[in-house]
């Protein structure tokens, strides 16, 4: 059994059209085989070097990673003398995928990476996260080193670059016991050290995770007297310097190996990355972008998985006579399981190569004066990552924490035993809707791209490339519901209208992208979607055709009857 051999699916999403653009830009139109012999010198050479590479990854995780992750869920990691140790297994998983060859994994050839793609990197996450979720946390962090290769000095780049690619661990430290989703709130303080040339850190950071890892990215708060994100900046702290301690590991439901830590930063030194005031109005929220990217790879890993454990059970256990996956009940939510796996692969995967093709050209931007079509189509694929983004994230985490569910519910009463892996999914699944920006914030985020018609016009537009067809009606009565619903909210002219009936709106346009996109994989791979599109559609015509109802008979008074809901004092 291999992790990618066995998921057709999967290597379907590597062969999109989009991939040959993504590799010349990549590659900087195979220059890069001039300086490195083991770089492709072609498009075809590139692919196979891809399938090599996750193929590898699928051995890795179903030979170490996915036995490990029992015993790594019980052991967790270890506090001691400020210092966090990971569970034997974490530990086993990391030096095994840096004998493998997959430190620096997105990183260039000259700082030591294997400078391989967003989409290849998602498709390593997602298999990883299948195996073990908790340790997606831990080696998916390096790509936290992307920030530093795109905002840091030639000096930093060379130093940090370099320890990422020979295995060093990476964190980003954002949020304090008072700055969670608020991240303007932030109020840890950086002091410069003019004398020493550093900057100085003290102040609290909590809920970090692999919060004692070997280089974090910190926001702190360098202009002092402010009180909003422009007075945040960036900074790197490379742990042997010394000076932050873990007080403690919390005591998390989940992703057991993975340590989420509260760290105590006294007097550490550390260097600004990038340019002063701009930490959170750029840096982090590129970071957070590639960091949300990365949790709807880890939650359509864990859906993958769960829908597996239930397959699996479905055919043993037997009631009545026959095994359970006979029954209507069953065998319907077996259906939507994976019908909302292949919906958040589509979606994911399409992101990813937005991602790729707009920050392969930021990368050539910087050698070289960019073409009026270069330029043109490195902002189209900008706005289209963007808006993709918050509803990758927001809907495939939404959609593990209910195939988790569901997992455990076909499971019956073994599911609730920890005898069972689907259990321990269930615990891992939760977070994934809540760090990284919960859905809320998600729908925060997605909101202007639905009112503003993004989603709409994205989904109208790869409809006429696609040949008719009952599905594409289907979908184009679905845009018509939205269309509708986003015109009788926006008219109200309200903000608080807007976020009342934000999520509705949210879900629904997701739901009318992930279906195009699940049509448009069908169409490029006839038979391998054809039934999970048919099973996601009709879930989304229920889902949309519910929204719809709740908005469209909306009044001044729905938002009347939630208010006095809350306690008396509170209205």
């Amino acid at each position: 059994m291999n992790n990618y051999k066995d998921t057709p699916e999967l290597k379907a999403r590597m062969n999109s059209p989009l991939m040959e653009r993504i590799v010349e830009l990549k590659e900087n139109f195979y220059t890069e085989a001039e300086k490195y012999d083991y770089a492709p010198a072609g498009f075809a050479d590139a692919m196979d070097n891809f399938d090599r590479v996750l193929e590898l990854t699928g051995s890795v995780c179903d030979e170490v990673i996915a036995p490990n992750a029992e015993a790594v869920d019980r052991e967790g990691s270890h506090c001691s003398g400020g210092r966090v140790q990971y569970s034997a297994g974490t530990a086993r998983n990391l030096k095994v995928m840096h004998q493998a060859g997959m430190s620096g994994f997105g990183l260039p050839r000259q700082y030591g990476g294997l400078n391989m793609p967003v989409t290849v990197f998602s498709a390593v996450c997602e298999m990883i996260s299948r195996a073990d979720a908790s340790f997606q946390n831990v080696w998916g962090l390096q790509s936290c080193a992307d920030t530093i290769n795109e905002f840091g000095s030639p000096e930093q780049r060379e130093k940090y670059l370099r320890m990422a690619s020979e295995g060093a661990t990476m964190s980003m430290d954002l949020t304090e016991p008072d700055a969670g989703s608020d991240l303007q709130s932030v109020m840890l303080k950086a002091t410069e050290d003019p004398e020493n040339g550093c900057w100085r850190l003290n102040g609290v950071k909590r809920f970090i995770t692999n919060g004692d890892s070997d280089i974090h990215l910190v926001l702190a708060r360098s202009e002092e007297g402010t009180s909003d994100g422009r007075g945040l900046s960036l900074f790197i702290y490379d742990k042997r310097d010394g000076g932050v301690n873990v007080r403690r590991i919390e005591d998390t439901m989940g992703i057991h190996g993975s340590p989420t830590c509260e760290l105590v930063f006294n007097n550490a030194k550390a260097e600004l990355c990038g340019e002063r005031r701009l930490g959170l109005i750029k840096y982090v929220m590129s970071l957070m972008n590639g960091a949300r990217l990365g949790i709807a790879t880890q939650s359509v890993g864990i859906q993958d998985a769960a829908w597996r454990e239930a397959v699996e059970y479905a055919a043993e256990r037997r009631q009545f006579g026959r095994p359970i996956d006979t029954f209507p009940a069953v065998y319907q939510m077996l259906a939507v399981m994976k019908a909302k796996i292949e919906a958040s692969r589509s979606l994911l995967y399409e992101t990813s190569r937005y991602v790729d093709i707009y920050k392969s050209l930021d990368a050539i931007a910087k050698t070289r004066t960019l073409t009026a079509e270069e330029r043109q189509e490195s902002r189209r694929y900008s706005r289209l990552a963007d808006a993709l983004t918050p509803i990758a994230k927001g809907m495939t985490s939404e959609f593990a924490n209910q195939n988790t569910y569901d997992s455990i519910q076909i499971h019956g009463g073994s599911g609730f035993m920890r005898d069972y892996a689907c259990e321990r999914l269930y615990r891992d699944a939760r977070i994934t809707s809540i760090y990284e920006g919960t859905t809320q914030l998600q729908v925060v985020a997605a909101l202007r791209y639905v009112t503003g018609g993004v989603y709409s016009r994205f989904v109208k537009d790869m409809l006429v490339t696609l040949p008719d067809s009952a599905a594409r009606q289907a979908i184009s009565d679905m845009v018509a519901r939205l269309d509708e619903m986003t015109a009788h909210v926006t008219d109200q002219k309200e903000t608080e209208v807007n976020d009342f009936c934000g999520r509705r709106l949210m879900e629904s346009a997701a739901y009318c992208v992930m279906c195009t996109l699940l049509l448009r994989d069908s169409v490029e791979t006839p038979g391998l979607f054809d039934k999970s599109l048919k099973v996601f559609l009709d879930y989304s015509r229920s889902q949309v055709d519910g929204h719809y109802s709740v908005v469209m008979t909306w009044t001044a008074q729905s938002m009347d009857y939630y208010r006095q809901s809350l306690p008396y004092s509170r209205v």
